[in-house]
């Protein structure tokens, strides 16, 4: 007699089963999905279309109906049996443990991923292929935005966009998810990342010491693209658009039409339509978005958004209308010049209108994007040179970075357009620390009078910066230093004291201290190195205070950071032996791109110099910052001391390694 064998599922009912389960984790965790796949993909997406693709990114994680995809196949020991089996996928606990919660994020992670991965033969200049793949959800009309944070926050989010994606996911998956090391590594691992032990040690590194607090921030509104703001992106232009839109249809009905006419002109010389007249909305001067004179002091906001139109010819149609044309499609008499990671596109929209007027020989107009770039377009008012069309980023400036732009360059000097909230101006000399600053005069307009260029080669034997003062309306008392660097904007000078005795860490400050200013007095000569980098903001760090050896006197140690606009920094680590002159250039013991050290999310560093001591004697010095309770050596000399500062005899070319303890536990390698 055949025994009856129960029926078995079939690999059909299992993956029907299997791809409930996984709808039912994703609808349940949809916000912690997202979030993670809007912190993994690329921030050069901008925040409005990150908020987008990370909804779609998730939204696309389960296969289409009749793919060949495969389907999450449930572990037997997770389905249900008895009566309540069918209704699986409705009643489970879709926690993040589940198989099926797993399996989503593992395809969330993958397509996050992919918008950051080119194959060799992709031009570099274009987005991944991932991020010109079209998807859900779409929003015409409205800009989206993750509720702002703070500066910690705004720090953060620049951290992460200066490292890659897996640096990125493994930060996340960390942070977020909970995950420990090995884990992240075998996640990462699945999602085809190439080196998933090194995205975890460099990810190891952002947010320290303050590894709870970078978790919170992430858990914050900030990095949320569930919870937005919106504004618009067109406003009473959408009527504009929409017209453009219809001619664009009628065009497309006669297109044969269009393209017999076309070649009739290429052959019998008719005039040619010009592509910018697909954008002539945007490239209309009456359509140039203008701030009222006095928004500044009524706004939260201060940044290039509150900048009025000023200058003579704010209402010279021709000049505007033949500086939005240039922008749209630049002729080849026009130079182009832009900052690093800067598009030069054409605008979207219509941009905010900041100046129009005639400065040293050119008419010269400035305009503001809603892309946070300033667009600077000058055509000399005789003779044959060409006109010159400049692009610099702008994103999330302030009161600071915000403060001024270049409206004119020469060879000998520079003149700024000031913000509107600039209540004094005055020009300083960093390598005359004891010399007070000099009142420098600015026009009705808030153009200022030429103000000297530091020099770019040969003697380094002044460095003129422009010390600035906002109105009381906006921060009492706060004065600050800039310095022009070759680009458009500015960049911010500031300083951090050394550390005090059981004090907590210091946070940078503006550099117009007699300490602030007397270090700089020694540095100042190193902002070469930077220029034309797009630098946003540079800050000496004094990291460590060293006596020295044989009963000298001390010497202090600085990390200099350059933040740029488009994220990545720059360190350069200086040794400021005793000097006979507050203006001796210290010593660059170090020289490091594209890294967070010295800057909130790498707060620990080392390094070490070779030092000649007035007998002749040459030392190893080293000194690490305030975390650091024991340096070590080794290679040509071996040995140790405890505390923040090591020095020890050495030969003069010794090859020496050096590594720190931390406070809190993990060692630390010296900079190179």
């Amino acid at each position: 007699m055949p025994i009856h064998q129960p029926q078995q599922r079939t690999d059909a009912q299992s993956d029907r089963t299997g791809v409930r389960q996984a709808e039912a984790a994703l609808v349940e965790h949809y916000p912690r999905l997202v979030r993670l796949a809007y912190v993994v993909l690329p921030p050069g997406l901008g925040r409005h279309r990150r908020v987008l693709t990370a909804h779609a990114v998730v939204q696309r994680a389960l296969p289409a109906a009749g793919s060949k995809a495969s389907s999450p196949r449930v572990p037997a020991q997770s389905r249900r049996t008895g009566p309540s089996a069918s209704t699986e996928g409705t009643s489970a606990d879709w926690g993040p443990a589940h198989p099926a919660y797993g399996w989503v994020r593992l395809r969330v992670l993958r397509a996050a991923l992919a918008h950051e991965r080119r194959p060799r033969w992709w031009p570099g200049r274009l987005p991944a292929p991932a991020a010109l793949r079209p998807a859900l959800p779409v929003v015409w009309g409205l800009r989206l935005f993750p509720r702002a944070g703070g500066v910690d926050e705004l720090a953060l989010d620049r951290a992460l966009s200066a490292v890659d994606g897996p640096v990125r996911a493994a930060f996340a998956l960390h942070l977020l998810e909970g995950l420990d090391e090995s884990g992240v590594r075998e996640l990462l691992a699945e999602a085809a990342v190439a080196d998933p032990a090194g995205a975890v040690r460099r990810a190891a590194r952002l947010g320290r010491p303050d590894r709870a607090g970078a978790q919170a921030m992430l858990r914050s509104g900030e990095f949320d693209p569930c919870t937005v703001q919106t504004r618009p992106s067109d406003l009473l232009r959408r009527r504009h658009r929409v017209r453009a839109a219809a001619v664009a249809a009628a065009l497309c009905v006669v297109a044969g039409g269009l393209t017999v006419a076309v070649e009739q002109g290429a052959r019998g010389g008719g005039e040619e339509r010009s592509p910018a007249g697909v954008f002539a909305p945007v490239l209309d001067p009456a359509e140039l978005m203008r701030t009222a004179a006095e928004r500044w002091a009524d706004t939260s906001r201060v940044d290039f958004t509150a900048w009025p139109a000023r200058g003579g010819r704010t209402d010279d149609d021709a000049l505007l209308g033949r500086a939005l044309r240039a922008w749209a499609e630049p002729p080849e008499s026009v130079r182009v010049s832009t900052t690093p990671g800067t598009a030069a596109a054409p605008p979207a929209e219509p941009p905010r209108l900041l100046f129009a007027d005639e400065v040293d020989g050119a008419a010269v107009v400035l305009f503001h994007d809603s892309a946070d770039r300033v667009v600077r377009y000058a055509e000399p008012l005789s003779g044959a040179g060409g006109a010159a069309l400049d692009f610099a980023r702008t994103d999330d400036a302030d009161v600071t970075t915000g403060a001024a732009v270049v409206v004119s360059r020469t060879a000998d000097g520079a003149r700024f357009l000031l913000a509107p909230w600039i209540a004094e101006s005055t020009t300083r000399d960093l390598l005359a620390p004891d010399t007070p600053g000099r009142p420098l005069e600015v026009g009705p307009d808030g153009v200022t009078a030429e103000v000297p260029r530091p020099a770019a080669g040969g003697a380094c034997g002044t460095w003129p910066v422009l010390q600035l003062r906002s109105s009381e309306q906006i921060v009492e008392k706060h004065a600050f230093l800039v310095t022009d660097l070759g680009d458009l904007a500015p960049v911010h000078l500031t300083y951090t004291p050394k550390p005090g005795r059981g004090a907590p860490a210091r946070q940078p400050r503006e550099a117009t201290s007699t300490e602030a200013l007397l270090a700089w007095a020694r540095t100042a000569c190193s902002l070469r190195t930077l220029a034309g980098s797009g630098v946003r903001s540079v800050n000496n760090w004094a990291f460590a205070e060293q006596k020295l050896p044989e009963g000298g006197a001390s010497a202090d140690w600085l990390c200099t950071r350059a933040d740029t606009w488009r994220g990545p920094g720059r360190v350069l680590v200086q040794f400021l032996s005793p000097a006979a002159s507050p203006t001796e250039p210290a010593s660059v013991v170090a020289d490091r791109d594209d890294t967070a050290l010295c800057s909130r999310f790498g707060q620990h560093v080392l390094a070490g110099t070779h030092w000649k001591a007035p007998s002749g004697r040459w030392y190893v010095l080293a000194a690490g910052s305030r975390a650091v309770t024991r340096i070590e050596a080794s290679g040509a000399v071996r040995d140790a001391a405890g505390g923040p500062t090591f020095a020890v005899r050495a030969p003069r070319d010794a090859d020496v390694e050096l590594t720190a303890s931390l406070r809190e536990g993990g060692t630390l390698t010296a900079v190179h």
